[in-house]
């Protein structure tokens, strides 16, 4: 028997989550048990996932480099992650890889996404199980990154930074560059 029979589960495992979680995916709720398929659910768990990692990333280069927000959120905003590339320079920002427990939350979460986003035949009973991940590898996420730089990506990012001073734009853009990102601006 499966982990997440149901939405009903599916559900439970969403209400849950920590109150940031919830708040980060606040439509969760409704394309859970509305008339959408799971594939619809499945690809905003993604978006929003993605959504968290840019903003660590960003969070990371403010807060513990002390890169310039606007430089900062400009470059991130034209960065092209891959899976690897984004493994890559998590490690650089924080110094630290992602722990094992988190990104292996991830993983098959990600290889249901990538059969469905690709057309093949998937069940619910996986899809329901690939979003309950989802929710989990953010809990996950966000101690990771708490422990690491004292901010949650999955949550209210107000504040975070605090009082310090930051780099100029020009500094900023080689710090970038030697943690991995691409820079253009």
């Amino acid at each position: 028997m499966t982990r997440v029979p149901t939405y009903i589960a599916l559900k439970k495992i969403y209400e849950d989550s920590p109150a940031e979680v919830r708040v980060h995916f606040q439509h969760a709720p409704k394309l859970i048990e509305g008339e959408f398929p799971y594939e619809v659910m499945l690809a905003y768990a993604f978006l929003k996932i993605e959504q968290a990692q840019n903003r660590a990333l960003y969070g990371g280069v403010v807060k513990v480099h002390r890169g310039n927000r606007e430089f900062v959120q400009r470059v991130m905003n034209f960065q092209h992650l891959t899976r690897e590339n984004f493994v890559s320079i998590y490690k650089n920002v924080f110094g630290a890889a992602l722990s094992k427990a988190t990104a292996s939350k991830l993983d098959e979460a990600e290889n249901v996404r990538d059969r469905v986003i690709h057309g093949k035949t998937v069940d619910n009973n996986e899809m329901r199980e690939a979003i309950a991940d989802c929710f989990e590898y953010a809990a996950l996420f966000n101690d990771d990154v708490s422990r690491a730089a004292g901010f949650k990506p999955f949550g209210d990012m107000r504040g975070f930074k605090g009082r310090a001073d930051s780099l100029d734009k020009r500094t900023t853009k080689w710090l970038m560059r030697g943690l991995g990102f691409g820079v253009k601006a």
